[in-house]
């Protein structure tokens, strides 16, 4: 078979929505042409038509007056609603996906499927950063590790209470942020470098995305090119928690403390 009678079989299918429907029905239950047009809303001409382009196609076949889907019409009908789950994921997921792409990052495909998101919108710009400040309130004195290439105020007092409520933190970010953070968060910049629960750490490199890792969960934050966090996914998922853990280890390796990159009055 030549590779455009696929495609062609592909379009011939994804171009009408009713023939999806048909497929779809027939895969459940062999039905009659009658039954088919109340179950999809469809006239009995549109039906007869599109069981032909079926038969056609060996998709099904007409036994005891009613029409049944070949294994090969089942294979072509799973093939097609795993296609479309997969189309819409990436629609959920693109934004993120094409960010960290874009910013070098590795992250696991296989981790997707398994994983929550949360994206900024216009009505609510502010959800990431309230998503990922609500997980560090969660944190009840565990073990906090996150990287971040901006400081931000939010942040900063959660990770504040997370150490009243014993947890230790270790953070990373970039010489930029830490610019940031001594110019205008000069208490917390102070509590970084004074409290035994806090470990800051400087990368050399900017960092150009988010990682925060507490507990069993594992999240991967995405910024626009102006440092706004635009989606985080998080996971308890094997793949994108071990992922995490990896590339927190690698900027850590790199990275140098804060007591040594600032200068205090």
């Amino acid at each position: 078979m030549r590779a455009e009678d696929g495609h062609d079989g592909a379009q011939y299918l994804a171009g009408s929505p009713v023939r999806v429907a048909i497929l779809r029905a027939l895969r459940d239950d062999p039905r009659r042409p009658a039954e088919l047009t109340d179950a999809v809303d469809a006239t009995r001409t549109t039906v007869q038509r599109i069981l032909g382009g079926f038969r056609e196609r060996d998709w099904v076949v007409k036994r005891d007056a009613a029409y049944r889907v070949t294994p090969t019409g089942e294979r072509v009908h799973d093939a097609y609603e795993t296609l479309l789950t997969e189309v819409e994921r990436g629609e959920r997921y693109g934004g993120f996906a094409e960010t960290l792409e874009r910013a070098g990052v590795d992250f696991p495909p296989e981790g997707i499927p398994d994983s929550d998101i949360t994206v900024a919108s216009e009505k609510n710009p502010l959800a990431v950063v309230d998503r990922l400040t609500e997980l560090l309130h969660e944190n009840h004195g565990g073990e906090i590790r996150a990287v971040s290439p901006v400081v931000i105020r939010q942040f900063n007092d959660a990770a504040a209470a997370a150490l009243d409520d014993g947890a230790n933190v270790e953070l990373i970010i970039d010489r930029d942020a830490a610019d940031t953070s001594v110019a205008e968060f000069e208490p917390a910049t102070d509590r970084a470098l004074d409290d035994d629960a806090a470990e800051v750490y400087v990368s050399a490199e900017p960092i150009e995305y988010g990682l925060f890792r507490c507990g069993d969960v594992a999240c991967v934050a995405a910024y626009d090119e102006q440092n706004n966090p635009r989606c985080v996914i998080e996971s308890t998922d094997d793949a994108v928690v071990d992922w995490v853990d990896d590339a927190f280890a690698s900027l850590r390796a790199d990275a140098t403390r804060l007591s040594t990159v600032v200068e205090r009055a």
